[in-house]
C-alpha cells in the first residue's frame, strides 16, 4: 500500500471544511485526513455529524500529541498561524500553513527559525502558484525571453467586499484581531506571486485610505509604489470598494510587454529587443515590429488541492517543494513596508526592513484604538479562514 501522509486540521471555518471535504473526496491521494480540531462547540457539532469517523480535538496541544497526525494544516485567524506552527515544527511534524504567514515580520522569522531546525517540512497556502498564467510568466523572466524588465504594473481591484463581510465575524478588520485589512487578508497571494516572479524591492513608497469605503478601522484602498536598484519600478493598487474590479497584471521589458487579465495571457513581442533597436535607429518616429501573440497559458491550476499534492509528493518522494513556508515572510515584508511607509509618511526600507520598528507601530495602532466592531451576531465564524 503507498504510504499517504495522515493529516489533521486545525481550524475548521470556511477554508478548514473546504479542506477537510476534499480529503475525505479523495482528491490528494496521498494525503489522509485523521483528525480535526477547533475550539468553537457549533463547528465541533456540525464536523462530528459530518464525519463521525474521524477524531475531533478542542485544542492543538492534544491533537498534536495525539499520534494519530504527522502533518497538520493550520487554518485558523492571522494572529495564530506562527506559535501553532512553532509548535508543530518543534515536534518535528510537517506543517501546511494558510495565507499569510503571520501579521508581522517579526513572528515569522521566529517561524522560520524553528522550521530550520524541525525534521519536519513547512508548507505555505500560496495555492496562486498553481496557476499556469504566473508559472509561465516567472518561467519567461527567469529564462530571459523578456529580456531587462523595465516597469510592473498591477491593478487588483476584483476582492470587492460589502460592509456585510466584515461585519460578519469579530475578528475582521481590526488590528487586534486581524492585523490588517485586505493587505492581510485578501492580497496576500498577489503580493507573494509579485516577489515570486520578480524578486524583490528595495524599498516602497504607499498611501492608503483606512475605512475609506467601510465602517472599519483597517485598510480598504491601497497604491503603493516600488523601486529596485536596479533601476525596476512598480505600481500596485488594491481595493475592496470597487466593483466591478479589475485584476490587470502588466509587465514592460525590452522585448515588449506582457498583460495577464480576463484569464488570458498576452505577449506583444518585439522582434528585437527595444535597447538594441534605440541603438541603431535614425528614423524621428521608428518603432520596434511588435507581434501580438497569445501564450497558451490558461486556467487557475489544481489551487489549494494542487499544493497538497505537492507537498505530499515533496515529503514522500522529494518532488521540489512549489511553496515553501519559509517564503512567506516576502510578501508579509512587503505588506508591513506598505503599511509602515503610510503610517511614518516616508519611505519603506525593504532591504533593512525594520522588523522591531513595525512591531511597535502595530502595537500602538492596537492598543490606541477607540473603534467599535459592529457584528451580525448570526454569522460569527462561519467565515473564518476564508478571503
Amino acid at each position: 500500500m503507498v504510504k499517504r501522509l495522515k493529516v489533521g486540521i486545525i481550524g475548521v471555518g470556511n477554508m478548514g471544511t473546504a479542506h477537510a471535504k476534499g480529503f475525505m473526496e479523495g482528491k490528494v491521494p496521498e494525503m489522509e485526513l485523521a483528525a480535526l480540531c477547533d475550539a468553537d462547540p457549533e463547528r465541533k457539532k456540525v464536523m462530528t455529524e459530518t464525519y463521525p469517523d474521524i477524531p475531533f480535538f478542542d485544542n492543538a496541544t492534544d491533537l498534536m500529541k495525539s499520534g494519530l497526525v504527522d502533518t497538520v494544516i493550520i487554518a485558523v485567524p492571522h494572529y495564530e498561524h506562527p506559535a501553532l506552527a512553532i509548535q508543530a515544527l518543534e515536534m518535528d511534524m510537517n506543517v501546511i500553513c494558510e495565507k499569510p504567514a503571520g501579521v508581522y515580520t517579526k513572528q515569522v522569522l521566529e517561524m522560520n527559525e524553528a522550521a530550520k531546525k524541525s525534521k519536519g517540512v513547512f508548507g505555505i497556502m500560496y495555492n496562486q502558484r498553481t496557476n499556469p498564467m504566473y508559472q509561465k510568466l516567472r518561467s519567461m523572466i527567469q529564462s530571459g525571453e523578456l529580456g531587462a524588465i523595465k516597469r510592473i504594473h498591477w491593478t487588483v481591484t476584483n476582492w470587492y467586499r460589502p460592509q456585510a463581510y466584515h461585519n460578519s465575524s469579530a475578528w475582521r478588520s481590526m488590528w487586534a484581531t486581524e492585523g490588517g485589512g485586505t493587505l492581510i487578508n485578501q492580497n496576500p497571494h498577489q503580493l507573494d506571486l509579485w516577489q515570486w516572479m520578480f524578486g524583490m524591492p528595495s524599498k516602497i513608497m504607499s498611501f492608503v485610505s483606512f475605512g475609506k469605503y467601510y465602517d472599519i478601522e483597517t485598510e480598504d484602498d491601497v497604491t503603493a509604489y516600488f523601486e529596485y536598484d536596479n533601476g525596476v519600478t512598480g505600481t500596485y493598487i488594491t481595493s475592496t470598494g470597487e466593483y466591478p474590479g479589475t485584476n490587470r497584471l502588466e509587465v514592460a521589458c525590452d522585448m515588449g510587454k506582457i498583460v495577464i487579465e480576463r484569464d488570458q495571457m498576452m505577449f506583444y513581442r518585439n522582434v528585437e529587443s527595444e535597447r538594441e533597436f534605440n541603438k541603431k535607429n535614425t528614423s524621428p518616429f521608428g518603432r520596434p515590429e511588435c507581434w501580438e501573440c497569445k501564450i497558451p497559458a490558461q486556467g487557475n491550476g489544481e489551487q489549494h488541492m494542487g499544493i497538497f499534492k505537492n507537498f505530499a509528493s515533496h515529503v514522500l518522494h522529494g518532488t521540489e517543494l512549489l511553496a515553501p513556508g519559509e517564503e512567506g515572510i516576502f510578501g508579509l515584508t512587503v505588506s508591513n513596508a506598505i503599511h509602515y511607509s503610510a503610517w511614518t509618511g516616508g519611505w519603506a526600507d525593504i532591504t533593512n526592513f525594520p522588523h522591531d520598528e513595525f512591531y511597535g507601530l502595530l502595537q500602538e495602532k492596537i492598543n490606541s484604538s477607540t473603534f467599535k466592531k459592529t457584528v451580525d451576531t448570526q454569522k460569527v465564524g462561519d467565515m473564518s479562514g476564508t478571503y
